[in-house]
């Protein structure tokens, strides 16, 4: 049995397969997932688990290049976006309907069970070496 590391099988799968800028989402419960794009769904219910706890759990096991996130964040969801610009990983911004088109080019969309808006991040991975 896995010792360390992520429980569920399919972030852990996933996060092993990628190589550098390929990307994944962390999206809240709203979030259309495209067709065709792999949806690894951990909403319970409202709230849980958050948007923060899974970010953090990725973040301790991914490499991070880059972060994409919506330009409505600043505004719309400020105590996430000071909690994400404080990661210092280099963060940049687009419009939220270009997020959601982003999206259709990520390898999965982790779906939590945020219920704050624009609670959606694209992580690009980067490289060990």
């Amino acid at each position: 049995m896995y010792k360390t590391g992520i429980l569920n099988s399919d972030i852990s799968k996933l996060l092993s397969d990628l190589g550098h800028t390929d990307e994944i989402m962390i999206a809240d419960c709203g979030l259309p997932v495209p067709n065709g794009v792999k949806k690894i769904d951990l909403a319970l219910e409202f709230g849980k688990p958050s948007f923060w706890e899974v970010f953090q759990l990725i973040r301790a096991h991914m490499a991070i290049e880059q972060m994409t996130i919506a330009h409505e964040m600043i505004t719309k969801n400020e105590p996430l976006y000071s909690m994400l610009k404080g990661e210092e990983i280099n963060l940049r911004t687009e419009s939220h309907e270009a997020l959601k088109s982003h999206s259709n080019n990520v390898k999965a969309v982790i779906r939590t069970g945020e219920d704050k808006p624009f609670a959606n991040v694209i992580l690009t991975s980067d490289v060990l070496f």
